[in-house]
């Protein structure tokens, strides 16, 4: 677990792989990239920082209801990703997310949802298969860069696949990075709470690293967690105005920031410095407290 008193890594979302290789980026920032942004180019930037990558898992259930991309392709992707962008921190599987609108398909926000019209069960079954088959793949356990993903929906699913995991010969706690998977479109933050806490109980060690997070989700259980990403920035810049150096700015030529380097990096700092309060915080209230749980 990350000491008391260090706030979680936070990886920026962006969906401009460009921004990989360009010199805005402070050296410190990490970036998370999806898949599906970067399958589409022949060239690919030189990373300058350390960046996960996305497997682009929900959209493609989203659109699909199923997985169309083939483990094999994905491992060969990731292999050029590694080998050509470098700095590559570590990859998501291809897992199975549990939402339900996953799961039943229908339409969200104006999105369609296929829908895979399977059970949580068999999602999680799917995610865990597929986490030992890019593992084969990759050929080489020491040296694969594809983290274990947790998937579930209520407390006691996760704890389900944790246990699927051990069954299959996997031991969570081997891993730099677990994934807690199927979070990034809820609203209910102490209810995801909770689930840390229960997987912390499991291992108080446990590098959890939260998909999506929203920020309120960040103030309330950001602590708990080794790392996390989001990039609800670029939701946000969708809807409001420019930033004013934007507006000043010529070059920008934009109506919003929603593809705005300047006002992701201005966020990015936002949030950091929110997770790092945060933590401080959590940290003197323990200090209030002796092992016993009474006050000092």
């Amino acid at each position: 677990m990350i000491a008391l008193g260090t706030p979680p890594t936070f990886y920026l979302g962006t969906h401009e792989p460009s921004w990989l290789g360009r010199e805005e980026v402070p050296g410190d920032a990490c970036l998370f990239v999806s898949h599906r942004r970067l399958a589409e180019r022949g060239r690919l930037p030189r990373a300058r920082m350390h960046w996960a990558l996305d497997s682009g898992g929900f959209s493609e259930l989203q659109l699909y209801g199923e997985w169309r991309t083939t483990a094999k392709d994905y491992v060969a992707a990731v292999r050029r990703y590694d080998e050509e962008i470098g700095n590559l921190g570590w990859a998501a599987p291809q897992d199975w997310m549990c939402e339900p609108i996953i799961i039943s398909g229908g339409v969200a926000n104006g999105v369609r949802f296929a829908g895979t019209g399977l059970s949580v069960e068999e999602h999680q079954r799917r995610t865990v298969a597929n986490f030992i088959e890019l593992t084969e793949l990759w050929g080489c356990d020491w040296d694969s860069p594809f983290m274990p993903v947790l998937q579930g929906y209520h407390r006691d699913d996760y704890l389900r696949c944790w246990d699927l995991y051990a069954a299959a010969g996997v031991d969570l706690r081997n891993f730099a990075v677990v994934g807690l998977g199927s979070v990034c479109r809820r609203q209910a933050a102490d209810e995801i709470g909770e689930i840390v806490r229960a997987l912390l109980a499991l291992d108080d060690e446990l590098p959890v690293h939260g998909f999506g997070v929203k920020l309120r989700g960040l103030d309330k259980y950001g602590h708990l967690l080794n790392t996390a990403d989001s990039m609800a920035w670029s939701y946000e810049a969708r809807r409001a105005n420019p930033l004013p150096e934007c507006q000043a700015d010529p070059r920008a030529n934009h109506r919003n920031c929603a593809n705005c380097i300047r006002y992701a990096l201005r966020w990015r700092q936002t949030v950091v410095q929110l997770l790092d309060a945060d933590r401080q915080r959590h940290h003197e209230q323990l200090s209030l407290f002796d092992g016993r749980g009474a006050a000092a």
